[in-house]
């Protein structure tokens, strides 16, 4: 049997293109927007339109929500699975979310009590995966060079959200939302495990935020109103998430060697080793196995659920220190598949006390890597899904 697999270059995407394909799948790419990035939502549909007719697939299936596929499967009463690896989605805010065809996991639980109400029997809670397979065939060419080049005693790999976080220019922003806005702020940044800001965040300061960016995103033909949700989850968000990594790495790196691993600017990085941005395929998972210590901060508006972040480490056999989440212990047991904290102070003791405990650390490492390959592998998950379509 065969299904359309909608590609925007995800890097999950060739990993669930893999899972598919061993429950017994034929995988038809439709991969235009891999190199179109300007794609319209009118070609988009003429796209999806002629694989359905063409192919007549068992479903087409996507990497987060896109409002105009599950429009033409309805249209052509074809189901349409997609799984959501990213938070905020504020596509979901849609009126294309309550077609029946649909079959819409996602990945965060916090995401899932928000959409689930406008289509309860089609929505669907799924965690993310690892892709243990694909990064073990990476591990076994380590040479003594990569150890020198990845190696590092806490690294961090990824962006600072400084070229995404709008809200660094808040000159159109009034003292008082200014205000506002930095102690929200502060006081998020006090609490893990939880998304204060989603609520806290007052209609007058949404209002104003909307105002000021002229690309705020609105959804064509809304279930509901999505302005509070992309103020709190997208401009807030992601400010916050800057702020968290900037003061968390220059914490980390007066007292410890802190590499990090990013094309992001790192002006405001103060005694952390500063390296280019890796490649994901080949480079990210030496980095993950090689470390002492690899970090996780996931970003707020990741409410309760895991990043991929999580299962990549793990799945690359690295010792992971991630911030609390939580979902972490319905998947996880801290202490011994990973470690987590739920304060900077806990963290700096944890890095201390795990730089100097080498058998623990591999222990645990190793520890969760087995789980993740027994438990939250592609394979699985796909499996998962086929049969809630089932």
């Amino acid at each position: 049997m065969k299904i359309v697999f909608y590609r925007y270059g995800s890097i999950c995407e060739p990993d669930m293109i893999e899972a598919f394909q061993q429950v017994g799948l034929e995988v038809v790419e439709e991969t235009t927007e891999i190199t179109n990035k300007n794609i319209s939502p009118a070609t988009q549909l003429k796209l999806v339109e002629e694989r359905i007719k063409k192919e007549q697939p068992l479903f087409v299936f996507s990497i987060n929500f896109f409002p105009v596929i599950a429009d033409v499967c309805s249209i052509y009463k074809t189901r349409y699975l997609c799984w959501t690896v990213d938070s905020p989605v504020p596509e979901l805010f849609s009126k294309s979310i309550t077609h029946d065809t649909n079959r819409i996991f996602l990945f965060d639980g916090g995401q899932y009590e928000d959409f689930v109400a406008y289509n309860p029997e089609h929505i669907f809670h799924l965690p993310l995966a690892a892709a243990s397979g694909r990064f073990d065939k990476v591990i076994r060419t380590i040479t003594l060079q990569d150890k020198q080049t990845y190696g590092a005693d806490i690294s961090f790999v990824g962006s600072l959200y400084s070229e995404k976080d709008f809200l660094q220019d808040s000159s159109k922003l009034t003292e008082y939302t200014r205000g506002f806005l930095q102690a929200l702020t502060e006081a998020t940044l006090q609490i893990y495990g939880d998304y204060i800001a989603k609520d806290a965040i007052s209609d007058k300061v949404v209002a104003e935020i909307k105002e000021a960016f002229p690309n705020f995103y609105t959804p064509h033909n809304p279930v509901a109103n999505s302005d509070k949700y992309v103020a709190a989850f997208r401009y807030l968000g992601y400010h916050i998430a800057y702020e968290e990594r900037i003061r968390t790495l220059n914490l980390l790196a007066k007292l410890f060697p802190v590499t990090l691993f990013t094309r992001s600017d790192t002006t405001p990085l103060q005694d952390v080793i500063c390296r280019p941005g890796i490649r994901t395929l080949d480079e990210m998972p030496k980095v993950f196995h090689l470390s002492k210590i690899n970090l996780n901060m996931t970003v707020r508006p990741i409410q309760t659920g895991l990043p991929l972040r999580i299962f990549d480490i793990l799945g690359c056999g690295g010792f992971l220190m991630t911030n609390y989440q939580a979902e972490l212990e319905e998947l996880f047991e801290i202490g011994v598949d990973l470690e987590a904290y739920g304060s900077p102070e806990e963290l700096v003791d944890k890095c201390n006390y795990y730089l100097t405990h080498e058998e623990e650390r591999e222990r645990i490492a190793k520890k969760g890597y087995e789980t993740v390959k027994e438990k939250h592998t592609y394979l699985s998950r796909i499996k998962a899904m086929v049969g809630v379509m089932e």
